[in-house]
């Protein structure tokens, strides 16, 4: 779709440094995130907690509203220091609402650390996962490697309204644990199991070292810290509500990532209530648009690791047990090599 204008750097985070002076360590997770005009506050209430570096891609409607979007961005620059600090916004200037995926790849191509942590800005960060990945040099290993991702896992209250008030969510998991056993707090969008349950909740709940994801299906969409260089991108015929970020992570997790989740840290979703009718004709369509994705991205991978003489190799073990789920693709592979 198109054009769109991208301007990157429209703000550029002025905090090369740490309060101590010091340049900041190179392997800093950089959130990665999206964010439409309603969601400006959130964002500045993100660059407070985090204190860390984060690179949004702000979408601009090229209409009578532009301005005042414009005025609202500055006006937020202006009332927190933290956003002028850690936060690098790249505008994106088109008549074209939801492009989800080409958003993301705004941010993620204009973030300045090693690794990004692929972020809904809805999300408040209840622990501190830099604190956890630095305590675990065989986890941060596996980043390095670049044949993993991290996994931070979701929550969402079971009423809408015990969400709204982020200053009252738990900030341990011991904490969280004790509405958990209450019913008042599940996995994100539990409605939806394939989106978050290959997580495994119920081994989290009692992990205390990470652990690999072994039960990988399709639709698993959480919300994982990576590789930002050598990494694929975001298919950007995704546009709209559904599966867009479930097949950015099917690609990553055909170039060979397995996902690892972290036992002590969780996200919980800051109530936000959405256009529900536009979702489900959104989700209909793009759910017609992954079945093809799908073949297409396991076929081009297969290739790929053929043509390099790598299919025999562990980096090609997630494309063929995950491909193989598809009717005829192995005949066709087959064939192929």
């Amino acid at each position: 779709m198109g054009p769109s204008k991208v301007i990157p750097y429209y703000f550029r985070a002025t905090q090369d440094n740490n309060d101590n002076g010091d340049s900041f360590d190179p392997e800093q997770v950089t959130i990665s995130t999206l964010v439409t005009h309603n969601r400006f506050k959130v964002l500045g209430r993100l660059a407070s907690h985090y204190k860390g570096p984060v690179s949004a891609a702000i979408h601009v409607n090229d209409d009578e509203s532009k301005q005042t979007i414009l005025t609202d961005l500055h006006k937020l620059y202006d009332q927190n220091p933290d956003m002028r600090r850690y936060v690098d916004i790249h505008l994106i200037v088109d008549k074209f609402d939801r492009q989800f995926n080409m958003w993301r790849n705004v941010a993620k191509f204009f973030a300045r650390s090693e690794y990004i942590i692929m972020l809904d800005v809805d999300f408040y960060l209840c622990t501190d996962f830099r604190r956890s990945l630095k305590k675990n040099p065989e986890l941060m290993d596996v980043l390095r490697s670049g044949r993993g991702a991290v996994v931070v896992p979701a929550f969402e209250y079971i009423k809408d309204v015990d969400g709204e008030d982020w200053r009252l969510f738990p900030k341990t998991k011991a904490d969280l644990m004790t509405i958990v056993d209450n019913d008042k707090i599940d996995m994100f969008h539990r409605s939806w199991k394939r989106g978050h349950g290959s997580t495994n909740y119920t081994k989290w709940y009692d992990a205390s070292e990470p652990y690999k994801v072994t039960d990988y299906n399709y639709s698993y969409e959480p919300y994982v810290i990576f590789k930002k260089e050598g990494t694929p991108w975001c298919d950007e015929r995704f546009i709209g509500y559904g599966a867009n970020k479930a097949a950015c992570l099917y690609e990553i997790y055909l170039a060979g990532m397995d996902y690892w989740v972290l036992p002590d840290d969780f996200l919980i979703h800051q109530t936000h209530h959405y256009p529900e009718d536009t979702r489900a004709k959104e989700r209909k369509y793009n759910k017609k648009l992954y079945d093809y994705y799908r073949e297409e991205a396991c076929l081009r991978y297969a290739r790929m690791f053929i043509a390099a003489g790598e299919w025999n190799m562990d980096k090609a073990s997630n494309v063929k047990r995950e491909c193989a789920k598809i009717r005829g693709f192995n005949d066709v592979i087959s064939k192929v090599r």
